[in-house]
């Protein structure tokens, strides 16, 4: 035989080889931990869903590294899962995301990190994680949790707030919000009330607000308990007179369709919004809208990214993250992935820098309530602990 038949037939064997060994490839486990019931249950559908769009686009692959993504949930009980985290440890599972509440993330975070898996966050931003407590494998797609509070802060003195109450849910998350927004807003505060974390009736604290007669009102409440209030404020008469601020995870899309006209004023901090001009964003809300028949919210579009973010490093490592974890982190530290946010990099502290947007809703053409993208907060922004950050 020919010496160059021979090396073809060789090359062909060599590339039949490699087909077969990426076919049989052992898929990646993810443990995808998230709030799927409970008011606050389509919050994680929507997670869930993004994060499945992008493992589907890539035909069960994220980075062309063959992925199965389980899914559990966690019924916003950090309990619940710190138990369901411990099994999936257990069972070798050595990448996770998913969390949406930072009391969960608070429970789940030391089972995963302690026996140095990875936990890359959709949502979730405790300050802790950020700062002194920083680790090389926690990583946050989607913000520190002051962000959302300090750029809102920003908003009020835009918008000429002089005088402010501020209302949030007694976790870290609430907790982290109220300390963001007092770290910027440069008014008075004239009250700072603290709510239950799933609180229906909000009337003592409306009566409250009313009292006070503030300017604007800083409210930080995701998911149904923000719907509620919501509805009770319009229903107070108090919108008319009292400016209401707050992150776009106070009034997402869901929550804004929940409410019918409730929210209309409301002004938003976000780091995203379905108009931004990229062509990841017009993907994403096309495919998404397309696959699920809903508009995307904020916490889809964190939760699309953060798939497309793994996807990269699985690439960098071909799915080897126990073999090469260093590979593996150093891949997700250079953030090479189309983001929906179009600027996005992860600052010292393995958290997001990332521009803001102030955001105001109002009926748009045919009447119907719409996002509509005023301005840019702050450009390259990022948290305040990341100087507490020793990040090996």
């Amino acid at each position: 035989m020919h010496k160059s038949t021979i090396r073809g037939a060789a090359a062909v064997m060599l590339s039949l080889a490699s087909y077969a060994a990426s076919a049989q490839q052992k898929p990646v486990d993810i443990g995808f931990i998230g709030t799927l019931s409970t008011p606050a249950g389509y919050i994680g559908e929507d997670e869930r869903d993004a994060f499945m769009l992008a493992v589907k686009e890539g035909g069960g692959k994220l980075g062309g590294v063959p992925v199965n993504v389980r899914v559990e949930d966690d019924a916003l009980k950090p309990a619940n899962a710190k138990q369901i985290a411990d099994k999936m440890v257990q069972g070798g599972v050595r990448l996770f995301t998913g969390i949406n509440f930072s009391n969960v993330m608070a429970a789940v975070g030391p089972t995963v990190l302690n026996v140095g898996a990875f936990y890359v966050s959709l949502n979730a931003g405790p300050s802790n994680y950020a700062g002194k407590a920083c680790n090389p494998n926690y990583f946050s797609v989607a913000f520190q949790n002051d962000s959302y509070a300090d750029t809102a802060g920003m908003a009020a003195n835009e918008l000429g707030a002089k005088r402010v109450v501020i209302m949030a849910p007694n976790y870290q998350a609430g907790r982290d919000a109220v300390a963001g927004f007092k770290r910027t807003y440069k008014g008075e505060i004239a009250d700072e009330i603290y709510t239950k974390l799933e609180q229906a009736d909000f009337s003592v604290e409306l009566a409250r607000i009313r009292s006070l007669n503030p300017d604007a009102i800083f409210q930080f409440h995701p998911g149904g308990a923000g719907i509620n209030l919501t509805k009770q404020f319009a229903n107070s008469g108090l919108a008319d007179k009292i400016k209401m601020i707050t992150p776009i995870y106070s009034m997402d899309d869901r929550m804004l369709a929940a409410t019918g006209t409730a929210g209309k004023g409301f002004y938003l901090s976000s780091l995203w919004s379905a108009d931004l001009d990229n062509a990841q964003s017009k993907h994403f809300v096309q495919a998404f809208t397309k696959a699920y028949n809903r508009a995307p919210t904020a916490y889809a579009a964190q939760a699309y990214d953060t798939a497309n973010l793994i996807a990269s490093g699985l690439k960098a490592v071909n799915g080897d993250i126990t073999g090469r974890p260093d590979d593996f982190r150093n891949a997700l530290r250079r953030a090479d992935f189309p983001s929906v946010r179009g600027n996005f990099k992860f600052g010292s502290n393995q958290h997001p820098i990332q521009d803001w947007y102030l955001l105001h809703i109002d009926a748009g053409p045919d009447g119907k309530l719409v996002y509509k993208n005023l301005k840019v907060l702050a450009r390259n922004h990022t948290d305040v602990h990341a100087v507490d950050c020793k990040m090996p």
